[in-house]
């Protein structure tokens, strides 16, 4: 199974990014090959739509699982009809989140947000 996560990194030890949509990269792990693959975030410096843009991206690396501290409303749309599973993380790295995956501990996120949008009040 592919999964992704956005991360602060280029490496399996890197933290979880806060912002799904700004992140700097996604890490694509496979748990069957324990292969990691880094995909820049195109839609990091957007100027709106990120979440959307980079749900695309998760869309096109084929994840079908993303683990994640939060997801907005746009992207979880995006997300929706390719059965990509949104999961919240409980750790700081990377390579903790994947163990708690592997170990069935990570729930999924039953609350969407509706976003953080440029000038209103993000975090």
């Amino acid at each position: 199974m592919k999964l992704a996560m956005p991360v602060n990194d280029k490496s399996i030890e890197a933290s979880i990014s806060d912002t799904f949509g700004r992140t700097s990269y996604f890490l694509i792990y496979d748990t069957e090959t324990q292969e990691s693959v880094f995909v820049d975030n195109s839609a990091a410096n957007s100027q709106g739509g990120a979440g959307i843009k980079a749900a695309q991206v998760v869309v096109d690396c084929k994840a079908e699982a993303l683990l994640t501290p939060q997801c907005g409303e746009n992207a979880a749309k995006v997300l929706q009809p390719s059965n990509t599973k949104i999961y919240k993380t409980q750790y700081n790295s990377a390579k903790d989140n994947i163990a708690a995956f592997n170990k069935g501990e990570l729930s999924l996120i039953e609350e969407i947000h509706s976003g953080f949008h440029a000038g209103h009040g993000a975090k």
